[in-house]
């Protein structure tokens, strides 16, 4: 019984897969249906007549419990979509205030106090002038005298930064 058995699995697995292919249209479900066939198949060896007939048969029914199961059954929800959006601890908003702090304290006293205020505190420039009792043309100097030395700083950062990739 048990070589009759072995000689129709290595004869008959390749049309059988083969087939569950076609009625699965995935290779592991495919597999699957296979072995479950093979296993209800080697069960009932002493009474099956013809088991390529027989092998067909509990597919077809086999694919059949499958649809009306899984049409009952709640569908899985894949975790890929969940879980592997990344989560923002804030670590990398530390690093960048961290950097752009780096830069402004490389900046001299008067130029670091107007971009400051200017655009971390949203002042306006009279009220820069005010509060720094300077004029609003110094201001503005001031202004863009620092924010062109912020770029030349990010630049060099930057190119450091590609040199050392």
């Amino acid at each position: 019984m048990e070589d009759s058995f072995e000689q129709f699995v290595r004869g008959s697995t390749t049309q059988l897969l083969r087939t569950a292919l076609l009625l699965t249209g995935e290779r592991g479900a495919a597999e699957d249906l296979v072995q479950d066939v093979l296993e209800r198949t080697y069960r009932h060896w002493r009474r099956v007549e013809d088991p390529h007939a027989y092998a067909r048969v509990v597919m077809a029914r086999r694919i059949t419990d499958r649809w009306r199961i899984g049409s009952r059954r709640v569908r899985e929800v894949q975790l890929q979509q969940w879980h592997d959006e990344p989560v923002s601890d804030g670590t990398q908003a530390r690093a960048q205030r961290a950097g752009v702090e780096a830069l402004l304290r490389q900046l001299p006293p008067r130029q670091r106090a107007v971009v400051v205020l200017r655009y971390f505190e949203d002042w306006s420039e009279a009220r820069i002038a005010e509060e720094l009792g300077c004029s609003a043309g110094t201001v503005k100097s001031n202004c863009s005298r620092g924010l062109s030395r912020l770029r030349q700083l990010m630049s060099v950062e930057d190119k450091a930064r590609e040199a050392a990739r």
